[in-house]
């Protein structure tokens, strides 16, 4: 398998480095994000971005990054890099000789002859990070300078110098503690070696965010320091720079330190790279363990939880992170619906993705009567919903069908909203709604016939026939023959979307045989990319082939032709249902297309989304759960294919 690699050599090249992200995560929320070469380019990057308590659902950058200087005779080179208006300064890049990913980010500067390595880990299910200085190497005595950058905002938003501000350091054992601003957190800064802290509040301004100007946001921000670490450093010495919400003992650092470094997984292939970025989606703040749909800027979404959720944990046995995910979003499930994003109850297809889920999470949970006593009621509760319509926008008519339908959202995965106006629509009878639907109930049926749930079995059991009967009616594009995306009252949309693949790859379908061929046989002339599928046909005169500009542009291009990953994964259960391990070839194929991308923007994962048109460059979020999930269930898939007799 690919092995985790960059080009030393090109490390001081900005056209490289800056478009390789690296991210550590805390599990309970918080993050560190930024490049290789820790020059910020977005606004979501910083070293310390968390929540300001268990209680938050929102992230705020509090520590941006820390400039390191190294003196020698009187001469001061600092090994940091900031990008400003037309120029970066300082240029501590050119210093940096080698960066390794695993099992935590190091770089390693050579000025002279003095070579520094930088190690930063953050510390599982605290809100700490740690930073080890070791100086490899040196021919003369050493200082070095430490100077942290603070912002105290929201993730969202860029800030602004201000009287408002903090600018006091507060002395504790072996640092300081800042506080910008009432309402968040303390940030406690230590050295676990002797140092000197000099106070000398300043603000920075206008560090530019590459990355946010090109998406069309404000991209500008102004920084404060409120002084400088100063410390002797001997060669071949260690001192770790402590980042945290609570104080620590400076003297248990090391320990600290090496304690969870043993503790790091070895990611230097293609599958543990992206287990190590599966496990990192999985979050527990208090009572709730829940998915983030993506870095740096997604929260919890509902529909991306359940779509997601088997490929980032069932893959790899934890089954416990999967059962704590169902249990919290079944607790927060509101008139058979279940919140996407924050508190909004506006996804159809969220609570059909659940049976889905439960479908993978069977095996773990004792079997399919056990299954049923424990998430029976949701399940119950979530049919009977759609059923009696579960609110004014969703309803199953008497044709059997899901109806749904808002003026104002869209209310499928297909959910970009330009002006008010969803882009995409697709109001009325979807088809992979449907499929979900059709699924839905004849598991819940599978599970109440062998759980002897009688009640259920007589109310449901005339169900699925009737939702067969209508959807080969509605759906069924004779002419070409393909699935329509949905169907409304004037009739079938026949744009070819990638929609209709998931009543191919469901495990109750109701298509025959040659209709999924030629469903099958349709997605891969028209949609099918290395990187996933196209949400929409080429040849369709709305294509978008490119993602990029304003959020508005960008907005109309992410379903009218944007490659998703996590599309893919239906395929090939499709091909594979469909062809046996005769697909295994072509499987491995697409496996091996995403190999590459472990060592490209978001390091050691997948990107939420890719051009449609080649070279099918990356774009989105870097780190998405179900794009990663979905590339580890067809590896799944693969595996179980190639120990078939």
């Amino acid at each position: 398998m690919a092995v985790l690699h960059f080009d030393k050599n090109e490390l001081g090249n900005l056209e490289y480095s800056l478009q390789r992200e690296m991210l550590s995560t805390n599990r309970a929320g918080g993050y560190m994000s930024t490049t290789i070469v820790c020059c910020n380019t977005r606004k979501y990057h910083g070293l310390m971005v968390c929540p300001k308590d268990d209680r938050d659902e929102n992230n705020y950058v509090l520590l941006s990054s820390v400039d390191e200087t190294v003196v020698q005779h009187e001469q001061s080179f600092n090994l940091a890099i900031h990008r400003f208006p037309g120029v970066y300064d300082p240029r501590g890049h050119k210093y940096i000789t080698d960066f390794t990913y695993t099992p935590a980010p190091a770089i390693t500067y050579r000025v002279g002859g003095v070579i520094l390595k930088k190690e930063l880990l953050w510390i599982h299910s605290r809100t700490q990070l740690l930073i080890r200085y070791t100086l490899l190497d040196a021919r003369s005595q050493t200082q070095l300078r430490l100077r942290p950058f603070l912002a105290f905002r929201d993730r969202h938003t860029v800030g602004r110098a201000n009287m408002e501000a903090d600018g006091r350091s507060y002395p504790i054992e072996g640092g300081v503690r800042n506080r910008l601003y009432e309402g968040f957190p303390w940030l406690h800064m230590q050295i676990d070696a002797p140092s000197e802290f000099v106070a000398a509040p300043d603000w920075y301004y206008n560090f530019e965010y590459g990355e946010e100007i090109a998406r069309g946001y404000p991209g500008h921000e102004d920084l404060l320091t409120t002084g400088y670490f100063e410390l002797d450093i001997a060669k071949g010495q260690s001192v770790i720079f402590s980042c945290s919400t609570e104080p620590v003992d400076p003297s248990t650092l090391d320990q600290v330190f090496e304690e969870e470094l043993s503790r790091r997984s070895n990611k230097i292939d293609f599958l543990s790279c992206l287990r190590h970025s599966a496990r990192q989606f999985i979050v527990r703040n208090g009572d709730r363990t829940e998915v983030v749909a993506g870095y740096p800027w997604f929260g919890r979404w509902g529909r991306d939880t359940f779509i997601a959720l088997p490929g980032i944990t069932l893959t790899q046995g934890d089954d416990r992170s999967c059962r704590e995910v169902l249990d919290t979003m079944v607790s927060q499930m509101q008139g058979g619906l279940f919140p996407n994003m924050g508190n909004a109850y506006n996804s159809v297809d969220a609570p059909l993705w659940f049976f889905w889920t439960l479908q993978a999470y069977e095996p773990f949970a004792g079997g399919p009567r056990k299954l049923w006593k424990k998430y029976g009621s949701p399940m119950k509760a979530i049919l009977e919903a759609y059923r009696d319509g579960a609110n004014p926008y969703v309803r199953v008519d008497d044709n059997a069908l899901v109806w749904a339908a808002h003026p104002r959202y869209a209310m499928t995965w297909m959910d970009a909203v330009v002006d008010g106006k969803p882009v995409t629509g697709r109001e009325g009878y979807q088809v992979e709604v449907n499929a979900l639907w059709y699924n839905a109930v004849r598991y819940a049926l599978e599970l109440a016939r062998k759980s002897k749930d009688t009640a259920f079995v007589e109310r449901w059991e005339p169900m699925p026939e009737r939702i067969r009967k209508s959807f080969l009616e509605l759906f069924w594009y004779e002419r070409e023959e393909f699935l329509a995306d949905y169907v409304d009252e004037h009739g079938q949309n026949t744009f070819i979307r990638p929609n209709q693949i998931i009543a191919c790859s469901l495990p109750y379908g109701m298509l025959g045989e040659g209709m999924k061929r030629s469903v099958i046989d349709t997605v891969r002339r028209h949609l099918l990319t290395p990187k996933g599928l196209r949400t929409l046909s080429p040849r369709n005169p709305l294509y978008e082939g490119r993602c990029v500009g304003d959020q508005p542009t960008r907005d109309r291009a992410y379903h009218q032709g944007t490659v998703w990953p996590w599309l893919l994964e239906h395929y090939v259960k499709a091909c594979f249902d469909m062809h046996g391990k005769a697909f295994l070839p072509e499987a491995r194929d697409m496996l091996k297309n995403f190999e590459e991308d472990i060592s490209v923007s978001g390091i050691a994962s997948i990107n939420e989304i890719y051009d449609g048109d080649p070279p099918h460059n990356p774009r989105g979020a870097v780190s998405q759960a179900w794009s990663v999930g979905a590339i580890l269930r067809i590896a799944q898939m693969i595996e179980a294919y190639e120990i078939k007799k």
